[in-house]
């Protein structure tokens, strides 16, 4: 099976049966079939195999079925960040080389103001209102029906670009083996059946679509929700009868804290996946006290491993909070599809409950990184055997009976609200202000948002750090997405450094966080 045969095998099982809700508009599976089917024809009309198609656009139907059409078409679909700054997405954009590029008028009209730097791009197209300069969605939709392209299990589908330690965005390949892999792991974990209604209020351009493909290829209806807010999420669970969601901890935390929380009728839910970053203890308690018939479920992932592979479940959420709390810092148990190991820096397992990085394997493992050789040769870490591992950048244990624990992160990363930010990528921004003579960036643990970007700054002779910090925030929109720029400085007389003379982020962290 291919990715894009979803939607088709879902309409032969049941035409009738709802695919697709965004707000007022359904398509039952039918309907999304063929609008999957009408998008991939005319991609195919306008690409060659092969060809980037990328979409920049809030979630919209289209978009959905895109995840679906461009593999059709025997297209790869790369996706921009909506967050991001226009140079931001820029470069993400000539990374990948598109010649096709689809999104919403907003997003379509600030890059077309500045094609001449997409040499690679021979047609523009809009999902909403129609621009100078690019054809409008229907046009596309028009034309006869053709037969998808011939693929294989192994070609690109999604080229999804995430945070690098170098501060370069790496373009993650996915293929359809490695994505129908991880959508058949949380299947396992996750199991959908008759009467289940899925809430997707996610970002379309994260790994997290992955769960739209899951929900579909179990025939059961996503609904998606065009960004998330608390007091819209609440009503669609009631109006739709919505009865799994996805969350990062965060929105779990806004959604019991709104006011129409108590006046709404969730007693559809019975499930709340969430991963990103791990649930805080007191959330947990109050979120299975709160919501007493809803079962929490996390999901341990990357955009490199197509998804989620690591699950722990609602029985193990319960005994976390009646007597287990050392579950509370666990990740779960590998899915069926991958193995986990703690190994050392040559790769080599470490006994179990001793601390190591943790690679996995298995068919839901990327194909690498779009043009990067090297750096796809240092995160997949062949066994003689011929066994394929990816060096998540994680550190964790694995006890006698299989249960991930993460100790830290190897990874210069943090994670805010669901979203990857580089730390080099931040620092080299902030460098560059006449102001900073030094600076490093880590997250801080943030209550709402996971971690929040924290900047440690080492001020030039002279500088008032309250002037200078209140300067180093305005001085940073437009060259860095909301989500990136620091909510928090700190100033220092120094950075601590190893023996090696580098900056030692792990005291660093040490430090902000005493």
């Amino acid at each position: 099976m291919l990715l894009h045969d979803v939607p088709r095998i879902a309409a032969a099982a049941d035409p009738t049966a709802p695919a697709l809700v965004a707000g007022d508009r359904r398509w039952d599976a039918a309907g999304f079939a063929d609008l999957v089917d009408t998008l991939g024809s005319g991609l195919a009309r306008h690409t060659r195999p092969g060809d980037r198609v990328a979409v920049v656009s809030d979630n919209r139907p289209e978009f959905a079925a895109l995840l679906y059409a461009a593999p059709r078409a025997a297209t790869i679909l790369t996706m921009g960040n909506t967050r991001h700054t226009t140079d931001e997405l820029l470069g993400v954009l000539d990374d990948a080389a598109p010649t096709v590029v689809v999104g919403t008028a907003e997003h379509v009209g600030r890059l077309l103001g500045r094609s001449s730097e997409l040499g690679s791009v021979r047609s523009w197209w809009t999902l909403d209102e129609p621009l100078p300069g690019a054809g409008h969605v229907d046009d596309l939709l028009e034309g006869p029906v053709v037969a998808p392209v011939t693929a294989d299990v192994d070609d690109p589908v999604w080229l999804i670009h995430t945070s690098g330690t170098t501060g370069r965005p790496k373009g993650v390949v996915l293929t359809h083996r490695s994505v129908l892999a991880a959508v058949a792991n949380g299947a396992d974990a996750r199991p959908m059946g008759d009467g289940d209604v899925y809430l997707f209020p996610f970002p379309l351009f994260h790994i997290a679509a992955y769960n739209v493909v899951h929900a579909h290829q179990q025939g059961r209806p996503v609904v998606l929700a065009p960004k998330f807010d608390a007091a819209e999420t609440l009503a669609v669970i009631e109006r739709e009868r919505v009865t799994q969601v996805s969350l990062a901890p965060t929105m779990v935390a806004m959604l019991l804290d709104h006011p129409d929380r108590s006046r709404t009728d969730l007693s559809s839910l019975t499930r709340i996946s969430y991963g990103a970053s791990a649930m805080p203890p007191d959330l947990l308690r109050r979120t299975l006290a709160e919501l007493p018939g809803v079962g929490l479920a996390q999901g341990y992932g990357m955009t490199e491993l197509s998804g989620n592979a690591v699950f722990l479940g609602p029985e193990d959420h319960r005994r976390a909070v009646d007597g287990s709390p050392e579950l509370l810092a666990a990740a779960g148990r590998a899915g069926p599809v991958v193995r986990i190991r703690i190994a050392d820096e040559s790769g080599h397992e470490v006994p179990a409950g001793t601390p190591g990085e943790i690679l996995v394997s298995g068919p839901q493992v990327c194909a690498g990184y779009w043009n990067l050789p090297e750096e796809t040769a240092a995160a997949l870490h062949t066994d003689p055997d011929g066994t394929r591992w990816l060096r998540t950048g994680d550190l964790g244990t694995v006890d006698d009976d299989g249960v991930l624990r993460i100790v830290d992160r190897l990874k210069d990363l943090v994670i805010t609200g669901g979203e990857n930010v580089s730390s080099r990528e931040v620092e080299d921004v902030l460098a560059e202000h006449e102001l900073v003579r030094a600076v490093a960036v880590v997250g801080t643990p943030d209550d709402r948002w996971g971690e929040t970007v924290c900047a440690v700054v080492v001020w030039a002779d002279g500088t008032d750090p309250g002037e200078a910090e209140a300067e180093l925030r305005e001085w940073s929109h437009g060259r860095l997405a909301g989500f990136k720029r620091p909510r928090r400085v700190v100033t220092v007389d120094a950075l601590p450094t190893n023996a090696s003379g580098k900056v030692d982020k792990r005291a660093v962290r040490a430090l902000v966080r005493s």
